[in-house]
């Protein structure tokens, strides 16, 4: 059994004398493991590492084997993001819930071309960037069969000023029908009901907030997991953006 593909490192484990187990993420074969041999050495560290574009093949005697891999750089995303660590974190924590949360082995066409996306642009600058990332959570949802219903108000059916989103099931609520609720509903930020940018740090976290209300109770409480680690990092690391409250400064 043999295949070739372009393809996301998600994760790098060690294994053995300088090997790594290697998880991937195809368009056609999704999350899909494999051995790297030398791996782990110096000549390859660079190859494997998380958020990086590889050319990979993968070979094996049995489909349901763990199989080799062998790999050639196309884009080092991981470097790139080195200098920026909002980027480097962006693009840490969509491995990271891609490598734990998708199925292993099952075609993700739009899980792999929305992280693509993600990946060919920050050199743009990570702040361009933080509205496509919770899209790409929200997309996520949907592929693992936890999507929001963000059509219209599930109170009075309306799809004008929709404002929140119910923790328990996931739709829309209007402004109008959340006003009695509002303290038990999970804020929507407006650059989630269509595909406008979002400079503002604040609504970047309420938006990081609703995804990963359903990715935690969800995606990975279904399984009894925590998020992982790196999807904290990267909300605490938005959460420092925004200024401090008003009484702080005054205290100051």
């Amino acid at each position: 059994m043999e295949w070739q593909a372009p393809a996301i490192v998600l994760e790098t484990r060690p294994h053995g004398e300088g090997g790594a187990v290697v998880s991937v993420l195809t368009e056609e074969h999704g999350r899909h493991a494999g051995l790297a041999k030398g791996g782990g050495s110096r000549a390859q560290a660079g190859l494997w590492q998380p958020g990086n574009l590889v050319e990979v093949r993968w070979i094996g005697r049995l489909p349901e084997q763990l199989g080799a891999f062998a790999g050639e750089m196309v884009h080092p995303s991981a470097a790139l993001a080195m200098d920026d660590p909002l980027s480097l974190a962006l693009l840490s924590s969509a491995c990271a819930l891609a490598a734990s949360a998708l199925p292993e082995r099952e075609a993700q066409p739009r899980i792999f071309s929305g992280l693509l996306a993600l990946m060919a642009n920050l050199g743009r600058g990570a702040t361009t960037l933080v509205a496509d990332y919770i899209r790409w959570e929200g997309l996520l949802l949907e592929v693992l069969g936890y999507g929001l219903d963000l059509s219209a108000c599930t109170v009075t059916g309306s799809r004008e000023h929709l404002t929140h989103v119910s923790p328990r099931t996931g739709r829309v609520v209007s402004a109008e029908a959340a006003a009695p609720y509002r303290d038990r509903l999970l804020p929507l930020p407006s650059f989630l009901l269509g595909g406008q940018a979002e400079t503002d740090p604040a609504q970047w976290l309420a938006g990081l907030r609703l995804t990963g209300h359903f990715l935690a109770r969800d995606a990975f409480g279904a399984r009894q997991q925590p998020l992982p680690p790196a999807r904290g990092w990267l909300e605490a690391r938005i959460a420092a953006l925004l200024p401090p409250p008003a009484e702080a400064v005054a205290d100051a």
